[in-house]
């Protein structure tokens, strides 16, 4: 599908054409064991049972199914995967200490209309074999998928990309959420939104449910399509999502918009 040498298009250009994202494309299998790519299978699953759970509560839930595991060893794949323990005080969140943080805002903000306020976030893919990483930025009243990307490493750049097609297409919005991950303090991300007249606002660490909408979309993703699935590699697991999220922007019907699909509610509004 994609010629690698090819005469006259550019891998930029083909990948335009054919409407792919090139991380997808350059995506290299992960150099983990069977083994670790089992375990940081069930720890994906787990998250959403057990968000509370740190490295201590993992550990000896791995070794109750079965695995021969030392905390050391959980605590890197939990790391490699980003999992953010749900603690009341600060914990897992990774941020840059050198760089700036920024207050949560919508407390108490009455979300009412499109372009308000956007979230966004990065989750991890697991694959037959290997895993690669999940952005996505979401228009919090209507639950629409403005944009997404997969890739193999979680960069600032990469982030920073996701963001700016999101705005080149829908305009931008007065807010963007994120956690206080490291790609959402760092300079080349803040200095494209602020160039935006987006105000940044960021989680409290450790609090998942300031981000409530978008990790309530991972877990639809992976519920009802990448665990149903097992993509084989980089490209099935795009081909995959993108099938996937056209299906829950115009197809799928959302119980809090009143049945009616998250593509119907955005573009109503936008074009009132």
């Amino acid at each position: 599908m994609v010629e690698r040498q090819h005469s006259s298009l550019s891998m930029v250009c083909q990948c335009q054409l054919l409407n792919l994202h090139r991380s997808g494309l350059y995506y290299q299998p992960c150099q983990e064991s069977e083994d670790n790519l089992a375990i940081m299978r069930l720890l994906d699953e787990q998250y959403f049972q057990t968000p509370f759970y740190g490295v201590r509560r993992i550990t000896v839930w791995l070794r109750s199914q079965g695995y021969d595991i030392n905390r050391k060893r959980v605590k890197r794949l939990m790391d490699l995967m980003g999992w953010q323990t749900i603690y009341r005080k600060p914990n897992t969140s990774k941020p840059n200490k050198e760089n700036r943080l920024y207050p949560y805002l919508l407390k108490g903000l009455n979300i009412n209309r499109v372009n308000q306020v956007w979230e966004m976030d990065i989750t991890y893919v697991p694959m037959r074999k290997g895993f690669m990483y999940l952005c996505a930025v979401i228009d919090v009243h209507t639950r629409y998928v403005l944009n997404w990307s997969v890739s193999n490493n979680m960069t600032a750049e990469w982030c920073t990309q996701v963001v700016e097609e999101a705005v080149e297409q829908y305009g931008a919005p007065e807010i963007l959420n994120t956690d206080q991950g490291s790609q959402f303090t760092s300079e080349v991300f803040i200095e494209l939104i602020k160039s935006k007249g987006i105000l940044p606002s960021m989680d409290g660490r450790g609090r998942a449910i300031d981000n409530i909408f978008i990790e309530r979309l991972w877990k639809t993703v992976k519920y009802e399509h990448v665990y149903l699935r097992s993509p084989q590699d980089g490209v099935e697991l795009y081909k995959g999502l993108n099938d996937y999220f056209i299906f829950y922007n115009t197809r799928r019907p959302h119980q809090s918009l009143g049945y009616v699909t998250p593509a119907t509610n955005f573009l109503k509004q936008m074009a009132a």
